[in-house]
């Protein structure tokens, strides 16, 4: 790893062995700005090494530093030192969280910083998920598209599956004749013996191929299930997903883990979000619904043949999410000329190509997103149904508000007790809704 990225663990370290040089610094180091950024994905934080590398023989006054803190680590870290005052100078952050920080004016104001315009070369989606009270408070850095579905080749060939047969399948809670997912998903889930979850004789016990990956996870598996069922997840910035029709696309999941065991146990899934990711690309899982987010990871790691699929279609056809991120400045940094020029060189065709040279994100910048798609190309790798499933279908917005943070703690162990098969699923999510909103402050 490149000496500009540290690890959350080290700053502290960092930080004085800094402090303890001030006194021993020449004049061009003190006349040497440093900017730090923080984000969560290791791989993207390779491609801004490399940009930045450029960033700094272009200001040569200016050095900016990385910092990699986990996800499981990141919001947690990102409240503490906000309110402690320790916070990086711009950092990454996502659509459910940044409310809270623009309402307590924690960020920059991006067009007051860059001028209104600049937007216009931004990613409309990312731009608009980021505009709160008419005012865009980020940087757009990458923007994630739709959710579709991976697959293993090799154990389609060995199933007698044709990929292109993926594209049409759709689920049905209450017509299983017009559910065909749960037909596929069964066929390809194979336990030690060689039988398939579609037979008698399927041991659920002893399972070593699983047909997919459906799981509790909210942008992958819930919101495209809750949509595509007519549901709901949120209505406004108040939780909104205990009707019938999102009680029975969640209903359809359960069952299709604990019951049907096409899927992995929520024992292995609840607390470790890439449990999933890790099995498919050791080759245990046929099916692996996801988003632009695993693709570099797929890429490196799959050591058989594999492609993407379009997401399964619901009762109302094919709903996705659609996400982005952005670069936020911090309100409280001390760096602010420097903090400006970084923010400015991350929202250009220049700065931001660099997450799309490798193929490590779509950049946010509309002009750098063929620097993504020529890398796939030459790759061979078709990214289309990410796209298509936003540009043809219907998407359901991702989970916002200034207290998204406050109703999530009170949600998240409902939804896993869901999923785990010990609460009912219309039972656990009126408990779950009534206390999400009773934290956020709204009557529902």
């Amino acid at each position: 790893m490149a000496k500009r990225i540290l690890k959350s663990a080290a700053i502290a370290a960092a930080s004085a062995l800094m402090l303890s040089a001030c006194a021993a610094s020449d004049t061009t180091e003190a006349s040497t700005t440093t900017v730090s950024f923080r984000l969560w994905d290791e791989t993207v934080a390779q491609a801004y090494e490399a940009s930045f590398d450029e960033f700094e023989k272009q200001n040569p006054n200016i050095t900016v530093n990385i910092n990699v803190v986990p996800w499981g680590d990141y919001w947690t870290k990102l409240r503490t030192d906000v309110a402690g005052g320790t916070m990086d100078d711009v950092f990454w952050i996502n659509n459910s969280y940044y409310g809270a920080y623009v309402d307590s004016g924690n960020l920059m104001d991006v067009g007051a910083v860059m001028g209104a315009s600049a937007a216009e070369a931004w990613e409309p989606s990312v731009v608009d998920q980021f505009t709160r009270n008419d005012t865009l408070w980020g940087v757009p850095q990458l923007y994630d598209a739709g959710i579709a579905v991976y697959y293993n080749a090799d154990l389609l060939e060995k199933a007698g599956v044709d990929p292109e047969a993926l594209d049409d399948l759709t689920w049905d809670p209450e017509e299983p004749k017009n559910d065909t997912y749960l037909a596929m998903a069964k066929k390809l889930t194979i336990d030690a013996n060689g039988k398939t979850a579609e037979t008698e004789a399927f041991d659920e016990k002893n399972i070593a191929q699983y047909g997919t990956n459906l799981a509790y996870d909210l942008q992958a598996v819930l919101l495209p299930f809750i949509g595509s069922n007519g549901g709901h997840f949120q209505d406004g910035d108040e939780f909104a997903f205990a009707d019938d029709k999102s009680a029975q696309a969640i209903d359809y999941l359960v069952k299709a883990i604990n019951k049907q065991h096409v899927a992995p146990s929520a024992a292995d899934t609840n607390d470790d979000g890439d449990f999933s990711l890790n099995t498919f690309t050791q080759g245990k899982m046929a099916l692996f619904q996801s988003g632009l987010y695993n693709l570099k990871n797929v890429s490196q790691n799959a050591d058989f043949g594999w492609g993407v699929a379009m997401l399964p279609a619901g009762p109302e056809g094919r709903v996705s999410v659609t996400n982005g991120i952005v670069a936020a400045g911090n309100a409280a940094s001390e760096n602010k000329d420097a903090v400006k020029k970084v923010l400015g060189w991350l929202g250009s065709e220049e700065g931001n190509a660099y997450l799309g040279v490798d193929g490590a994100a779509v950049p946010g910048v509309v002009a750098a997103q063929d620097t993504y798609f020529d890398f796939w190309k030459k790759k061979d790798v078709d990214v289309s149904p990410f796209f298509d499933v936003v540009s043809d279908g219907k998407t359901i917005p991702a989970p916002t508000g200034p207290n998204y943070s406050k109703g999530f703690e009170q949600y998240d162990p409902i939804f896993k007790e869901i999923f785990a098969g010990t609460v009912k699923p219309l039972d656990g999510l009126e408990q779950a809704q009534a206390a999400a909103n009773g934290a956020i402050g709204a009557d529902g």
